[in-house]
């Protein structure tokens, strides 16, 4: 499938699909959305020393970046497993750039490891970040019952892959999460706030990054083993 990088609304760049007309990230602002969905409205939830963070969606690798620096400051231990089926090239995911947007020097270094470590392994990105890269389908993954904190979920959309959108879909992401675990994501769909709700999550709207009137967090209620 032919793949184009683009330069979003922010400056940063994101990889654009031109046979599904989908981004990897918006096209409003590909920081912007991480730095909203994912850090802020996800990760800033978790106040434990040691947590776990599953991403759907790996992809070019900026969320896990952004994640990085944001769990150092607070040194936050943090397992992060990214699932990716379709890995992008190295000139593409050189090309994104991200580390020019971070303050600290190590930034071009972490994203290259992050990038060059192998997959299907845990590989320590430093003493605080351990990075678990599978290279699979999500239903595929090897992921145990109730070890999940947060799940970052930046599946590409209902309207392409409507098969990661769906109840079956949440009832195994709500099998993953530990009690209290929550879910981000971008989409705020009627019908996939429907789904996560029967899968058994408490689920709220949240304002959304920029272009987006609203995103969801689910919770995964403390009542549950």
């Amino acid at each position: 499938m032919q793949r184009e990088i683009i330069t979003t609304g922010d400056g940063s760049k994101t990889i654009y699909l031109p046979e599904w007309n989908e981004h990897y990230h918006s096209s409003h602002g590909a920081l912007q959305e991480a730095q909203h969905v994912f850090i802020k409205n996800g990760l800033s939830t978790q106040k434990e020393d040691y947590i776990t963070i599953l991403e759907m969606g790996f992809g070019t690798g900026l969320n896990a970046l952004l994640t990085y620096f944001a769990s150092e400051k607070r040194r936050q231990y943090v397992h992060y497993i990214g699932i990716e089926a379709f890995p992008p090239t190295e000139e593409e995911w050189r090309a994104m750039d991200y580390a020019q947007f971070s303050n600290d020097p190590a930034a071009p270094h972490v994203f290259e490891r992050m990038h060059t470590c192998d997959w299907n392994k845990a590989q320590e990105i430093d003493e605080l970040f351990v990075l678990e890269k599978k290279q699979c389908s999500l239903v595929d993954a090897d992921v145990a019952p109730n070890s999940v904190d947060l799940i970052y979920y930046d599946a590409f959309g209902p309207r392409v892959q409507p098969e990661l959108w769906t109840k079956e879909i949440f009832d195994l992401l709500f099998s993953w999460l530990a009690p209290e675990g929550i879910l981000v994501t971008y989409c705020a769909k009627g019908q996939v706030k429907r789904d996560l709700k029967a899968a058994g999550f408490t689920v709220e709207n949240l304002p959304g990054p920029p272009g987006k009137r609203e995103m969801t967090r689910a919770t995964k209620p403390n009542t549950c083993v």
